[in-house]
């Protein structure tokens, strides 16, 4: 059903603004419009940020996955240019929408809505590709066969407990991309686990745990910034998604997700009695 554009619309003069509306995967919520003034709308202030800007967006009938991007520039602590680098923006769901700047508590009108993708920093400008709900269409209808598992350790797929797997420690010493905690973790449970800074300006970061020796974890990537030690930390173990691995140590091979008999495509070039 197609509605009649609003009375403001229509005037000879528009008074239009542009707003913005982030909520990061973290809970954090902003608001920015294109307004020159600060706007409050259903109890959000929606802070004045003239560098915003949409790119043209096309709207119609057809199916493909629909994006646009979304420019602007890192003026406030708002949008900070170490939490774009940082990646808190990444995947946050946004809000476009356009209302009357004159009466910011008239019904606004919603232009487009969805989730960011990977957000780029240059200098002092930054962009990001606004991702739309028919991006789900791009997704396979059903899973491919795999040797490994495809659950998530603890998702709905794989049901285990994470309660009691979860720890919270301190770091209390940084060099690169390790980190040596106050207390070890028991020996190999942390492999492919996950840490998340839960103090100082990493602050809601979590990074994939890639190895770990006693007390010292080797992270996927160095932290964004130096943080001031000790810091807590929440560690979550892990799981190598094999077989053996979901049978001997978690005892839940009945939800294991994954072929691990299954021949693979090697079979047919094996020679007989290999």
């Amino acid at each position: 059903m197609v509605t009649a554009a609003p009375d403001w619309l229509r005037e000879e003069v528009v008074t239009l603004a542009w707003c913005w509306r982030l909520s990061r995967r973290d809970g954090v919520v902003i608001g920015l419009t294109s307004h020159d003034r600060d706007l409050a709308i259903d109890g959000l202030v929606y802070r004045a940020a003239p560098g915003m800007k949409p790119s043209a967006l096309e709207t119609r009938d057809a199916i493909e996955a629909e994006t646009m991007d979304l420019g602007g520039a890192v003026t406030s602590d708002a949008i900070a240019a170490r939490d774009l680098d940082a990646g808190r923006w990444d995947g946050a769901e946004m809000t476009l929408f356009v209302t009357d700047w004159t009466a910011p508590d008239a019904a606004p009108i919603t232009v487009a809505r969805g989730s960011l993708g990977a957000v780029e920093r240059r200098g002092a400008a930054f962009t990001a590709e606004l991702q739309g709900v028919t991006r789900w269409l791009d997704a396979p209808a059903c899973p491919a066969t795999s040797p490994s598992c495809r659950a998530a350790l603890g998702d709905r797929a794989c049901r285990v407990d994470l309660a009691p797997r979860t720890h919270v420690r301190r770091v209390v010493a940084v060099a690169g991309r390790s980190v040596t905690l106050d207390a070890p973790v028991a020996a190999g449970a942390m492999a492919y686990g996950a840490l998340m800074w839960m103090a100082g300006a990493n602050c809601g970061i979590e990074v994939p745990v890639m190895a770990s020796e006693g007390a010292v974890l080797q992270l996927a990537e160095a932290p964004p910034a130096m943080p001031e030690l000790p810091v807590r930390v929440r560690l979550v173990e892990g799981c190598d998604k094999q077989l053996a691995t979901c049978r001997d140590r978690f005892g839940n091979a009945v939800n294991f997700r994954g072929e691990a008999h299954l021949p693979g495509n090697d079979l047919l070039t094996r020679y007989p009695g290999g």
